[in-house]
This record gives structure tokens, C-alpha cells and sequence, in this order.
């Protein structure tokens, strides 16, 4: 095929177009000098054209597209440059800060913006579900060991805890029950003690008054008891009785208490006839009312021995031996009664 024939040069001012317009279809400068050199397509160069084609009028400005081709520029710009759709790389998820909108963008300054900081993924081309089930599953099952294990320890720890309180309150129970069990032995001692030196004191006395029971005697044989000591009544004439009364036949005999001195006997008043008998430890014996004496002043006696006789002399009512005791040699006395118990003779 032949060349085409060159288009004819359409006739050019300058002075009909600006040095600084540039636009679709505008003027260029270096267009105007001829810098860009002559275009003579050739068969070559220019592919054979079948068909009959038309080629749409662009408009000036951004096409509608140009909104559609912005996004994708933005977001390849973001992501570090163009990438190439045909590397032979497998693609990757890749994670950036939310864009804002293409008209956020191109609108004015004083509209909302997007949230920033976000890590969502662009992609997630070629992460399979398996891949991601693998991921979670390692994950929870690392979680899943450390709880176990965090409840395992704490389980541990409550357990240590318990075993250690029921080892402080058995230890505790213990230490109570022993207390209790030598608090009990020590009563349990100590009452014995006690009991042990109640008997062994009742004994000792059993056997003090058993020897001073051969030591001591009863005054009559044969009597009974017809007044005791601090007795009132009008017949007395300090207003009670005084002594201890042994009621007996008339000429009863009567003895000696315990070993002595004889230190009176004669008639004594209200008393009739008396009979003294001193202690070695100064202990006066009066015999009261008897019948008949039959010892001296200065005589020594034993106990048991004869000193008289039971009658009725001085003030009475009847025959009796009226006993009283004078400790010390004192003008009142005491009770006859308690002093023969404590010399181991029961009246």
C-alpha cells in the first residue's frame, strides 16, 4: 500500500491563542513552534481498519469515570504505588487506614472526615477458610491451655489454702482436747489429793483420839443425860446451865477424867459438895453435887481413878454428877460436851 499523502497545513496565527492556555483541544506552544515533528503514518505503523468505527467525542473536563478511576488511584497510591495485576505473586492481604470517600475528597474542607486508625484489611484474597480455622483453632487452643491452666493453679492454691486450715483447726482441736484432757488431769489429781490427805487426816485423828481415848474417860458408867450447856432457866442463877448434867443413882461412882491434881474438895454452895481435878496443861474439871469425896487438895490421880460419889447436895432437883470444864483455870467455862468429843469419848 502507498503512503497517504500529506494532510494539508491549516494556516496558523499565533497571535490568535494565548502562551498560557492549555486545555482539551487547546492551544500548545511547542505545538505552535513544531516541535513535535510530522506525523506520516505509514502501513507499517497503522493497522489496516475494517469496518466502519467512531470514535465518541470526549467533553472537556473529567470524564464520568474519572471518579471511579480516582478511587483506585487513591487506594493504589495508599497501598505504596501502582501494583502490577500480572507480577506472578501470589496476592497478600494488606491493611491500611480507612480512606475517606472520593467526594470527601474532592468536596470542600469543612466536610466530615473518616475515622482514622482503623486496621481493617483491603483484602483478603488468597486466605483460605482453613488457613484462617488453623489460625483461630491455635489461638483458642493457646487460650484454652493458659485458662486451664490459670484454674488449675488457682484450684491449687484454694486447695493448699484448705488443707492448711483444717490442718490449723485439727491442730487447733487438738491443742484443746489436750488442754482439756490435763486441765482434767490436774483436777482429776488434785481432787484425789485432796481426798487422799482428808483420809489420811480422818485416820490420823481416828488414831489421836483413840490414844487419847486411853487417856481419857467417861466420869459415870452408867447415866443419863438430863441437861447440857447454855440450857436457860430461872433455877440457875446465872440464867443457864452451865456444865453437862449425868443423872445416876445416889452413891454412882465417879472417876477421874484424865491424870491430875486434885487442887479442891469440900462444899461449894449452890454446887453441894465438889471435887477440883487440875490438868497438866491447866485444864479445870469441877464434880458437882456429889454424895461423898473420897480424895484430898494436893493429890494426884490417874485417869480412871475413884474421887467420889453421885448425890443430890446444893441446889438440885435430883441426884446427878454436874460436870463443868475451865480451861486455863477461867471462872466461865466451855462446853463439856465438845471437849470430851475432841478427847475421843462420845457422852
Amino acid at each position: 500500500m502507498a503512503s497517504n499523502r500529506p494532510a494539508p497545513e491549516a494556516p496558523f496565527t499565533p497571535s490568535q491563542y494565548g502562551t498560557e492556555t492549555f486545555a482539551y483541544g487547546g492551544y500548545c506552544a511547542d505545538e505552535a513552534q513544531g516541535t513535535w515533528g510530522e506525523w506520516n503514518p505509514t502501513e507499517d505503523s497503522v493497522r489496516p481498519i475494517r469496518g466502519r468505527h467512531r470514535v465518541a467525542k470526549q467533553r472537556g473536563g473529567l470524564a464520568r469515570s474519572s471518579t471511579v478511576l480516582g478511587v483506585g488511584v487513591i487506594a493504589a497510591v495508599g497501598a505504596g504505588g501502582m501494583a502490577s495485576a500480572n507480577t506472578g505473586k501470589p496476592p497478600v492481604s494488606i491493611s491500611m487506614p480507612d480512606l475517606p470517600s472520593v467526594g470527601s475528597l474532592l468536596g470542600d474542607d469543612s466536610s466530615s472526615h473518616a475515622p482514622k486508625g482503623s486496621t481493617t484489611a483491603l483484602s483478603r484474597v488468597g486466605v483460605t477458610e482453613a488457613d484462617t480455622a488453623d489460625g483461630t483453632a491455635d489461638a483458642g487452643e493457646a487460650l484454652r491451655h493458659r485458662i486451664m491452666a490459670q484454674a488449675e493453679q488457682q484450684q491449687g492454691q484454694a486447695d493448699t489454702k484448705a488443707v492448711a486450715a483444717a490442718v490449723s483447726a485439727a491442730d487447733k482441736q487438738v491443742a484443746a482436747a489436750a488442754a482439756k484432757a490435763e486441765k482434767d488431769a490436774a483436777a482429776k489429781a488434785a481432787a484425789a489429793k485432796e481426798k487422799a490427805e482428808a483420809a489420811a487426816k480422818k485416820k490420823a485423828e481416828e488414831e489421836r483420839l483413840a490414844a487419847l481415848a486411853k487417856q481419857f474417860t467417861l466420869p459415870t458408867p452408867s447415866y443419863t443425860l438430863t441437861g447440857t450447856f447454855g440450857q436457860p432457866g430461872s433455877m440457875w442463877s446465872s440464867g443457864y446451865h452451865t456444865g453437862l448434867d449425868f443423872a445416876a443413882p445416889t452413891g454412882a461412882l465417879i472417876k477421874a477424867v484424865h491424870s491430875g491434881t486434885i487442887t479442891e474438895a469440900g462444899w461449894a454452895g449452890s454446887y453441894g459438895y465438889r471435887t477440883i481435878l487440875t490438868l497438866d496443861d491447866g485444864t479445870e474439871l469441877w464434880f458437882c453435887h456429889q454424895s461423898s469425896i473420897n480424895v484430898s487438895v494436893g493429890q494426884k490421880v490417874t485417869t480412871g481413878d475413884f474421887i467420889g460419889r453421885v448425890g443430890a447436895t446444893g441446889n438440885v432437883t435430883g441426884p446427878h454428877l454436874h460436870l463443868e470444864v475451865h480451861p486455863g483455870g477461867q471462872s466461865s467455862g466451855i462446853d463439856p460436851m465438845a471437849w470430851l468429843r475432841d478427847k475421843g469419848l462420845t457422852p
